[in-house]
């Protein structure tokens, strides 16, 4: 998804939590982090804008067109959100992917099945990552119980301003009794590596000898962050030069374990579908086949990325590695079935939403 103009769908990711957890910070952290990124943002209300990875801070509040509620999800519906992301989506635009920064009160739930409900073909949703203030949380759910409730519903969970904190571990303790399976990730100022979120791109843009990422790098060690253990993550990567077994897969990808945030890449289903490699998207407990042709003499392999936080990656090495297939000429015509429930029809309406 990281490649400019090149068809793939642009991922919308929904940034939500409650006033003052941090969101704006994290945004911003983003912005500066991309690695030549360019992301595009809808921000609090009616304001859509087109924002380079290289934006500086303060430039979203500048920018911004707002309506007085303050809540994104009562003030427009699907088909006027539909507007703004055709703006960002279309391929002059040159965006990588989409953060809708919802306000402080907004209803995640609702942001998630707008983004879901888009017609738009270019976009593809990216997950819903839920900001928390470690600081004020104990407090903050005292007076807003339905914290709970969003936190269920959260893809991903940045427990942020840890710093602030003298008990973080009950903090991120309580924090994790609350999601439903989804990665928590600690952070502080809102950093957190922006690869959780999209994949990074080498910078093109340059300005004499230096890069617009260079020219906000502060000269000091402050963009050292991104490499504290609060930004930790797990990844790994998975080859097969044999094809996937789709029974097999789908069993891995229904029980996937709390904590895996994303499953990007390409799977060759052999004889059961020959004609074409599967693009995954997974992010939470989102999932999408994208069916395509494999392109002429090209190498067919499965390349998977996981992504996540608390992952056993060794052991999810070996789960997929009993997906790959007996080598059988001739595939069980049903074998298909569970992977094409989660390929969608043109027309068709989203079943997670």
């Amino acid at each position: 998804m990281s490649e400019r103009n090149s068809g793939r769908q642009i991922p919308v990711v929904v940034l939500a939590g409650f006033l003052g957890s941090g969101k704006t910070t994290l945004l911003n952290h983003l912005l500066h982090r991309s690695g030549g990124s360019r992301i595009g943002a809808v921000v609090n209300d009616f304001g859509a804008i087109e924002i380079d990875a290289m934006a500086v801070a303060g430039a979203l509040g500048d920018s911004t067109v707002s309506l007085g509620n303050g809540c994104l999800c009562c003030a427009v519906d699907s088909s006027e959100l539909d507007v703004y992301l055709e703006r960002l989506a279309r391929p002059s635009a040159g965006i990588d992917v989409i953060v809708i920064e919802a306000s402080g009160l907004a209803e995640p739930r609702e942001l998630v099945r707008m983004v879901l409900a888009s017609e738009h073909p270019g976009i593809v949703y990216g997950g819903l990552v839920e900001v928390v203030d470690a600081a004020e949380f104990d407090a903050t759910r005292a007076v807003h119980p339905e914290i709970d409730r969003h936190l269920g519903l959260a893809d991903l969970v940045v427990v942020n301003k840890l710093d602030r904190v003298t008990d973080a571990s009950r903090v991120l303790g309580l924090v994790r009794s609350l999601v439903d399976g989804a990665a928590v990730v600690p952070a502080s100022y809102g950093r957190i590596d922006p690869e959780f979120l999209f994949d990074r791109r080498p910078g093109e843009e340059r300005v004499g000898q230096l890069s617009f990422d260079d020219l906000h790098r502060p000269d000091h060690a402050e963009d050292d962050h991104t490499a504290h253990l609060h930004t930790a993550y797990d990844s790994l990567s998975f080859v097969s030069g044999r094809p996937l077994d789709p029974r097999r897969l789908m069993r891995f990808l229904d029980s996937r374990p709390a904590g895996l945030y994303r499953i990007k890449g390409y799977v060759d289903f052999g004889p059961h579908d020959a004609r074409n490699r599967y693009a995954v998207h997974a992010v939470g407990r989102f999932l999408r086949f994208y069916p395509e042709p494999w392109a002429a003499g090209a190498e067919r392999l499965t390349q998977l990325v996981l992504i996540g936080a608390g992952i056993d990656a060794d052991g999810l090495r070996g789960e997929l590695e009993a997906c790959v297939g007996d080598d059988a000429p001739h595939a069980d015509e049903h074998g298909m079935w569970g992977v094409l429930r989660y390929v969608r029809e043109a027309g068709a309406e989203d079943p997670a939403a």
